[in-house]
C-alpha cells in the first residue's frame, strides 16, 4: 500500500513540488480546478479526500474556501512533507487502487490528472466510490490525449509525436472521454462532463513543465522515432514559436457524478 514514486527516485524530487506549484498557477489550471472543487458541492463540515493530490494546493483552495474537512492521498513522500508544509495534516501515503479507508468514509472525493498514470484505473475508481457515502459526489479530471492537435509544419510527424505522447508516455492518456461510461458502469446517477480545452501559443509559459518540445527526443530515446525526425521535429517547433504560428490545444474532461 505504501510506497514511492518516480518522483521520490528523482534527483531532485523537491523541484516537481515547484512545478505543481508553478502549473496550479496558470490561468487555465487554476479555473478548471476551481470547477473541479465546485463540481463536488462542497458543504462546511462535512469530509472529503483527493486521491493523488500532488503537493495539495487544491485541497488547501477547497479546505480554506468552503469550511470543510480535507484528506490527502499520494504515493510520493516528497507529496506528502509538501502538503503538511501547507498544514494539510490529514495525508496519508498510500496507494489509490487500495485506499486505507473504511466504505462510506468521506462526503466526496476527486482525483485531478491522476487517472492518467494509473495500472489499473477502473480498481482505482472503484475504490473512490467505495469510500464515498451514498448520495456524495465523485469527480475525476483528465485530459484526453486523443484529443491534441500541433500547428508545426510537418503535420504528420507532429501526429507521430503526439501519438507517442497519448500511447507510450502514459497509461492511460486517451480513458477521460470513458470517465462517465466508467462511473455509469459502477451504478453512478447525476453523471455530467465538461470538456475545457488548454491552448498553448507561448510555449515557454508552461514547457518546463508539460515538456512539449522534448516528446520528439524521448521518442527518439525510446526507439520510436528515427532521431533526424526527432531533431526536425524540434527545429519546426522553433520556425513555428519564432513565426508566431504556434498552436497546441488539448482538452481536458471534468467528469462528476453523485453516488446512489
Amino acid at each position: 500500500m505504501h510506497g514511492f514514486t518516480d518522483v521520490d527516485r528523482q534527483s531532485d524530487p523537491d523541484s516537481w513540488v515547484d512545478v505543481l506549484d508553478r502549473l496550479t498557477e496558470e490561468p487555465f489550471y487554476r479555473a478548471y480546478q476551481e470547477r473541479v472543487r465546485e463540481l463536488l458541492r462542497p458543504m462546511p463540515g462535512r469530509r472529503y479526500v483527493e486521491v493523488g493530490a500532488g503537493a495539495g494546493a487544491s485541497a488547501a483552495r477547497l479546505r480554506d474556501a468552503h469550511d470543510v474537512s480535507v484528506t490527502t492521498v499520494d504515493r510520493s513522500l516528497t507529496m506528502a512533507a509538501a502538503m503538511r508544509a501547507r498544514g494539510l495534516t490529514q495525508c496519508v501515503v498510500a496507494d489509490a487502487h487500495q485506499l486505507p479507508f473504511l466504505s462510506n468514509s468521506f462526503d466526496g472525493a476527486w482525483a485531478d490528472r491522476t487517472v492518467q498514470h494509473l495500472a489499473d484505473p477502473h480498481t482505482a475508481v472503484e475504490e473512490l466510490v467505495r469510500v464515498v457515502r451514498p448520495h456524495g459526489r465523485i469527480v475525476l479530471a483528465d485530459p484526453d490525449y486523443d484529443t491534441q492537435v500541433l500547428d508545426i509544419a510537418d503535420q504528420n510527424l507532429a501526429r507521430r509525436v503526439l501519438r507517442f505522447r497519448a500511447d507510450v508516455l502514459l497509461r492511460n492518456g486517451t480513458l477521460a472521454h470513458q470517465h462517465a461510461g466508467l462511473l455509469a458502469a459502477l451504478g453512478l446517477v447525476d453523471i455530467t462532463v465538461e470538456p475545457r480545452t488548454l491552448l498553448v501559443r507561448d510555449p515557454t509559459a508552461v514547457d518546463n513543465v508539460l515538456g512539449l518540445r522534448s516528446w520528439a527526443a524521448t521518442a527518439a530515446h525510446r526507439g520510436t522515432l528515427d532521431p533526424t525526425e526527432a531533431r526536425a521535429f524540434e527545429e519546426q517547433f522553433d520556425e513555428a514559436v519564432k513565426a508566431h504560428r504556434f498552436t497546441y490545444a488539448v482538452t481536458f474532461f471534468l467528469t462528476a457524478a453523485t453516488v446512489a
